[in-house]
This record gives structure tokens, C-alpha cells and sequence, in this order.
């Protein structure tokens, strides 16, 4: 553990305006509240706080960020208090360790709702000060390399949280070592046996192969020095989570997998860069669609380089990297690198981009979404996004993530007057479907048309939030205006039952007693089957409630139970009057009356003493015994209207409708309907199937629910 005074004057090596008795005197504060607790591992718990400090200092970052490191569990772990922090030291570093506490106790990995607004949450602490979440990712690199003192279930709880979200959150702002090294320490605890596996072959290939790094570097140095540049040649071979994971998105094995090793050439100027691809590729065999420059199309965290991928010896693919200092800094460190100190003061480097900007849009955006999933996805999207460049008819660039369609092309350049109407589109002329996916360099036109309206389709299509919460959005505006004229009918019939005339102020008046805020809502919820249409009669016409008193008595519909035992008519077969049944009853549970022929009754076989013989009373039923239809009709304007009119022409009430498969020429559709007996029931079906718009029904029996 380093002690406060090579902290301090590790601080000073790059930052000689450091306050250094400050620095001391956090120490000192942060190590007294500490005295006396331990980590699982047994060392006292403030060498954890002093290695997330060195962590950062090796990134070159303020006296505050450092300050923060050594005292961000103070406030949680200790009886240490924001106003105390702010008291000795400064508001900033109360603030700052304040915010990091907050995302300590957020549970990032839980239920998914909860997930969400956590998420929510922790975008909210980064915009503040991006500082807190560098304290946040140094706390979590080094939890993950001190984890093997945790129990099992602990690590692979923590591990899968950091594969799952500081990684890419790492990644996201720029700083690819630290994410690749979240990665890898999560694979070891997720997947030791995969990652033991490609360490043994990487062994056994250097072993077959000599040191491949050592010679291909050497070639490179001969070339560049020829060429007359001076350059900086890094070779390595990939880190085993890479590696696993190209292995499993390509379904290759190891041996077939390509640019095992990469190199990174590093120079003064942009200039130099191309200078060196030129001689990279005159020496070495350039491979075919593996070029993308990511100097004059940067990244959106302001990752810049060249990338391609050579044939060297032996015809071994291997990946090459080419970037300036200034590049290679931000490529390394992201957003660290627009934080780092040299000479006292901040290090000016224009490559850096401040991730608050894309964090406040992808909030803004995302805010008023009340789909906690919809939510959570985009925010992971755009965590893992890998950009594709293309560009519009007028020679503008968009970025999109890595899989993107002529979907969220569309949304990207306008959600209504594009994204809304598109019905095709063309990639460098010519026309493709809209599933096609894009790549780089790709030119696209979006072809729209006026009265085309989001499909549900469009969904598995498109890749990026933004398309993704338009066209649920869209969607749903689109059922609630359908599920709205479907209520209109199927109020409108059961008001006909009962000859009474529909009205909006009736309407009105249902939703202010039934508590809906609005007319159009409750014949929403009624086309949704929310909300029943026996409910608004009953809550407007309380008369017609009463004079629809059964006159069998419900009590007395059964005949065959002992005094005091009441009946529960199965939802699995839903016997009618009519229908021949039996009783099961069981200790405590009434008696359940089945359908004779229903195949639950085979479960109760080996019961002989809970059988009852019963019947239906002879009298006449009242229609309130509910029967589930399955009904297929065409989609045509107002079939679904005149179906339910005739229904409810027919002394039936349609207390629950759903819909089943949507197709463009037929709706297949569930009508829970209220019937008085087996011949009420061959009424309706009868009637049904006379109508011509009307292709099946047939009586839905459902075992075992």
C-alpha cells in the first residue's frame, strides 16, 4: 500500500501545483475512519481505497478525483457525513464523494425495472461530473481484481455487472484498457475453464510459431526506418476475452481465427499515419474489407485510427493500428485523458470528447419513456455500439451502432416526416428491403409515401432507441385509436340489447363513476377488454342489473349438493345448462362442477368418495354463464361491429374480447360471451357461421387451466 507521501508525490511527478498537504491530510481522515475494518481478504479496508486513488493518479487526474478515490466509502462505510467532507476539505470533493456513494448503493444488476430507473439514475450522477463515475470504474477494476476473497455466488454476481454494464461503460467513454481489462477479469470468474482454454493455445501457438510479436515488430521498425518515419511499434497478442468472443460471434474455432496479433504504430502526425499505411501495405498484403479509417470518421467517444489487417508471415493475418500520440492517449485513457494533469494544469488534448453531451441526449431522449425496457435496451445499445458511417443523397454523415438498417436511417433524419411514412429505401441506388443492413461508405435514399403508418414488424428491424421508442410510440397511438372504435361497437351493442340509446355524455358519465379520466379512455379499455361492458351498464342502468336477476336461482341452478355446499363451474370445459356434469369436491374447496367429457375429471379417478352426481335445474337460466368462442373473420370495416351487434342481438353479452393473430386479410378472435344454456349457445354459433365474413367458430375448451 502506498503510504500518503508517495502518494502525494506521486501527484506532484505530473502535477507540481498539487496541494499536497490536502492530499496528506485525506489520507490521514480516510485511513482513521477506516481503522478497524477489514476487507474479505483480512487486509485493512483502507488498502482499498488507496489503491482506487493510485489507479487514478496513474491516469494523471486532479487533486479532487484523487481525494475522492480515498475517501469514497467514508460516507457509506463510516460515521463520516457530506457536510463533515465539505467542512475539512471543499463542497467539490463533498459533492463528488457524495455522488459516488449514491452509484455504490444503486443496484445496478437487479429486477429489470428497477434496472432501468438505476440506470436512469447512474446517467444522471455522470452528467453532473463525469468524475464520479472514473472514481466509480477505478472502485470496480479493483474490487474485480481482489474478488477471489468473495463467496462464489458474490463473484459471479459482481462479475456479470460488470461485464454487463461498467465494461461497456468504459468502453462507451473512450477508455478501452480499462475496459478490456473489466472484461477479462469478469471472464476469469465467469468462465474459467473457456479462458484457461485460449491461454493454453495462445501457449501452444507462440510455441510452435517463436515469438511472432518480437519478429513482426522488428520488420516493421526495418520498414518504417527505410521509409525514413519515426514511429513507436506495440505488439500483442489478443486479450482471451477477445478472443472468446470472436470465437463465438463467428462460430470459429482458434485455429481458424484471424489477426491473433495486432499492432499499434504510434507517431507524431495524421499526416505520418497515411505515410505508414502506405508503406504497411506496400510491404504486406492488404486483406479485403478489413480497412476502416477512424481518423476522418472518428467514433463518438473520439476514438481516431487506422485499422487494417495485413497478411504477414507465414500468411498470419494481423491486425495493424495507426494513430498519432494525441490519438493514441485518447484511444487508451477516453474521457480520463480530458481530465489528466501535466505541469499543473489540464492537459489540453483535441481529440478528447466529454461524454455529458451523448449521456444528456440519451436522457432526454429516452426520459418521457414510459417503457422501463425500451429504456434499458437503448441505454445498452448504446453502451456496445460499434459505428457505421453512411452518408444521405446530400453528402451528410450519419452514425449508426454495428447492424443498423434503412429503419433507423429513416428515424435518424426525421421521426414523423420520414422514419413515420417510410415504405423502402435505396443503398448506393439501388432499391433493398428495409431489413437490409448497413455498412460503411453506404449511400441512403429513404423512399416514403403519405398515409403510411409504422408497422409492428419494424421492431426486429431497427437497432438504435431512437427508432425503436418512435415506432412503439407510434404503436400504441395506433391500437388506443383502434381499441377505441372497437369500444365504441361493443358499447354501442350492448346498448342496443337493452334498447337504450348510446350517448357521449353517457359515455362521459360511465368514465367520471367508473374513475377514467375521459370518455375516449374508457372506450380504449373497453376495446382492450380492460374494462367490461356489463360493468358500464350495470354502473349506469342499475335497474336493468336488478331485472336481470336469474329466474333459476343461482343457488338452486345445480341440483344434487348437500345443504350449505356451494358450486365453482370450471373454467377448463365451462359447462352450460344443458351440458351433462359431475361435482368433485374436495376438504375445503366447494365443489368444482365439470363438463362429463372434460378430460381434468381423469385426475380424480382414483377419488371415488369426492364424486356427487349432479344436474342442471330444469328451469329457465339467465344468459350468465360466460363460453369461450373462437371466432375467425375478415378484416374489413366494421365486420368486427356487425358481428358483435349480432351477438348482442341475440341475448348474448360479450364480456371479454382478444385478439388472437392479426393477419392483413383476417382477425382471429377470443369472445368470452354470456349464455343461459347448450341451446342459447347453438343459437349463436349458428348465426355466426350463416354470416359471410365470418370463416370459423368454434367453442374453446381448455384442459388443465
Amino acid at each position: 500500500m502506498l503510504s500518503a507521501e508517495d502518494l502525494a508525490d506521486l501527484l506532484h511527478s505530473y502535477n507540481p501545483k498539487s496541494n499536497r498537504a490536502m492530499i496528506i491530510a485525506a489520507y490521514n481522515y480516510g485511513q482513521q475512519k477506516h481503522e478497524g475494518q477489514f476487507r474479505k481478504s483480512g487486509e485493512p479496508y483502507f488498502t482499498h481505497p488507496v489503491a482506487v486513488a493510485q489507479i487514478l493518479a496513474e491516469q494523471k487526474l486532479d487533486d479532487a478525483t484523487i481525494i475522492t478515490a480515498l475517501l469514497h466509502d467514508t460516507i457509506e462505510d463510516t460515521g463520516s457525513t457530506k457536510q463533515e467532507v465539505g467542512e475539512l476539505f471543499t463542497p467539490e470533493i463533498a459533492d463528488l464523494v457524495d455522488g459516488v456513494t449514491k452509484l455504490t448503493n444503486m443496484q445496478l444488476s437487479s429486477a429489470e425495472t428497477k434496472e432501468a430507473e438505476n440506470m436512469r439514475k447512474l446517467f444522471l450522477a455522470i452528467a453532473q461530473d463525469i468524475r464520479v463515475i472514473l472514481v466509480k470504474l477505478a472502485d470496480r477494476l479493483h474490487n474485480m481484481k481482489t474478488i477471489k476473497s468473495m463467496k462464489p455466488e458474490k463473484q459471479a454476481q459482481k462479475a456479470r455487472e460488470t461485464m454487463d454494464i461498467f465494461a461497456p461503460l468504459a468502453g462507451r467513454m473512450g477508455m478501452q484498457s480499462m475496459r478490456e481489462e473489466l472484461e477479462d477479469l469478469s471472464f476469469r470468474v465467469l468462465n474459467p475453464e473457456a479462458r484457461n482454454s485460449i491461454i493454453r493455445r495462445f501457449v501452444n501457438l507462440q510455441r510452435e510459431t517463436g515469438d511472432v510479436i518480437e519478429r513482426i515488430t522488428g520488420d516493421m521498425n526495418l520498414e518504417l526506418e527505410k521509409a525514413g518515419i519515426k514511429a513507436k511499434v506495440l505488439g500483442r497478442a489478443k486479450k482471451p476475452y477477445s478472443a472468446w468472443r470472436k470465437m463465438q460471434e463467428k462460430e470459429l474455432t482458434f485455429s481458424r481465427l484471424s489477426d491473433v496479433y495486432g499492432f499499434r504504430l504510434i507517431c507524431e502526425t495524421e499526416a505520418e499515419c497515411y505515410r505508414i499505411l502506405g508503406v504497411i501495405h506496400q510491404r504486406w498484403r492488404a486483406v479485403p474489407g478489413r480497412f476502416k479509417d477512424y481518423i476522418s470518421q472518428p467514433k463518438s467517444n473520439g476514438y481516431r485510427s487506422i485499422h487494417t489487417t495485413v497478411s504477414g508471415r507465414d500468411g498470419k493475418r494481423v491486425e495493424v493500428q495507426i494513430r498519432t500520440y494525441e490519438m493514441h492517449e485518447v484511444a487508451e485513457s477516453g474521457v480520463a485523458a480530458h481530465w489528466s494533469y501535466r505541469d499543473g494544469i489540464r492537459s489540453k488534448n483535441r481529440f478528447t470528447v466529454d461524454p455529458v453531451q451523448w449521456i444528456t441526449k440519451l436522457i432526454s431522449e429516452f426520459d418521457s419513456e414510459d417503457d422501463h425496457d425500451a429504456f434499458l435496451e437503448a441505454v445498452k445499445l448504446e453502451m456496445y455500439a460499434d459505428q457505421v458511417f453512411c452518408f444521405t443523397p446530400k453528402g451528410d454523415v450519419l452514425k449508426f451502432p454495428k447492424g443498423a438498417t434503412p429503419i433507423d436511417f429513416a428515424y435518424a433524419i426525421h421521426t414523423r416526416l420520414v422514419g413515420d411514412v417510410c415504405v423502402g429505401a435505396k443503398v448506393d441506388g439501388l432499391r433493398v428491403p428495409l431489413w437490409t443492413r448497413l455498412r460503411n461508405g453506404q449511400s441512403v435514399e429513404i423512399i416514403t409515401a403519405v398515409g403510411q403508418q409504422p408497422q409492428a414488424t419494424w421492431l426486429e428491424m431497427a437497432v438504435t432507441g431512437k427508432a425503436k421508442t418512435a415506432i412503439r410510440r407510434a404503436l400504441r397511438k395506433a391500437d388506443r385509436n383502434r381499441h377505441i372504435v372497437m369500444g365504441q361497437e361493443l358499447l354501442r351493442a350492448a346498448f342496443d340489447h337493452y334498447d337504450k340509446k348510446l350517448t357521449d355524455k353517457l359515455i362521459e358519465s360511465a368514465a367520471k363513476k367508473l374513475r377514467i379520466k375521459s370518455g375516449n379512455e374508457l372506450l380504449a379499455q373497453l376495446g382492450s377488454a380492460e374494462v367490461a361492458t356489463r360493468d358500464v351498464i350495470k354502473m349506469l342502468f342499475p335497474e336493468i342489473a336488478a331485472d336481470q336477476r336469474p329466474e333459476v336461482d343461482q343457488k338452486r341452478a345445480v341440483i344434487g349438493l348437500a345443504p350449505g355446499q356451494n358450486f365453482d363451474r370450471q373454467s377448463c370445459c365451462e359447462p352450460l345448462p344443458g351440458d351433462r356434469i359431475a361435482g368433485i369436491a374436495l376438504p375445503g374447496k366447494g365443489v368444482a362442477v365439470h363438463a362429463i367429457h372434460c378430460p381434468e375429471l381423469l385426475r380424480y379417478e382414483h377419488l371415488n368418495e369426492a364424486w356427487i352426481d349432479l344436474h342442471w335445474h330444469s328451469g329457465k337460466h339467465a344468459a350468465i354463464y360466460p363460453v369461450t368462442l373462437e371466432v375467425t373473420i375478415s378484416n374489413d370495416a366494421g365486420v368486427l361491429g356487425r358481428v358483435c351487434t349480432l351477438i348482442g342481438s341475440l341475448g348474448a353479452n360479450i364480456s371479454d374480447l382478444n385478439f388472437v393473430d392479426r393477419k392483413p386479410d383476417f382477425y382471429k378472435i377470443e369472445l368470452s360471451i354470456e349464455l343461459s344454456d347448450v341451446e342459447h349457445l347453438l343459437n349463436v354459433h349458428t348465426r355466426l357461421e350463416a354470416e359471410s365474413e365470418v370463416a370459423m367458430v368454434k367453442r374453446l375448451r381448455r384442459p388443465g387451466d
